[in-house]
């Protein structure tokens, strides 16, 4: 399933030449449009959920639904990236949340 953009958290990454979810995304599928300077996928069929623009959103903007298959549609799952932590916000299809942190494998 593509992500999903909160239009009122996402800045386009401005100020930046590209945004970091144009940046992250191996499949050049994210894009920023200029007209209202929010984030969106151009080609949601061919997203693949690697979840790379979700990791590298710096306002938290950017979610990945877990497919049908894993947690039906309301079932959410969110990165939160810091400087040496990646925590994981896991919301189920009962809005029951699960909280995991984890060292970033740069930390030494």
């Amino acid at each position: 399933m593509p992500p999903r953009i909160n239009p009122d958290k996402c800045n386009g990454c401005e100020g930046l030449a590209e945004s970091k979810c144009e940046e992250a995304c191996p499949g050049d599928l994210m894009a920023v449009d200029e007209t209202v300077m929010k984030a969106y996928c151009r080609s949601t069929n061919d997203c693949w959920d690697c979840m790379s623009c979700t990791k590298a959103c710096p306002r938290n903007a950017i979610e990945q639904r877990i497919p049908y298959q894993l947690g039906y549609h309301k079932a959410t799952l969110k990165p939160f990236m810091s400087k040496n932590t990646i925590t994981w916000k896991c919301k189920d299809i009962y809005g029951n949340e699960k909280v995991y942190k984890y060292r970033n494998r740069m930390d030494k």
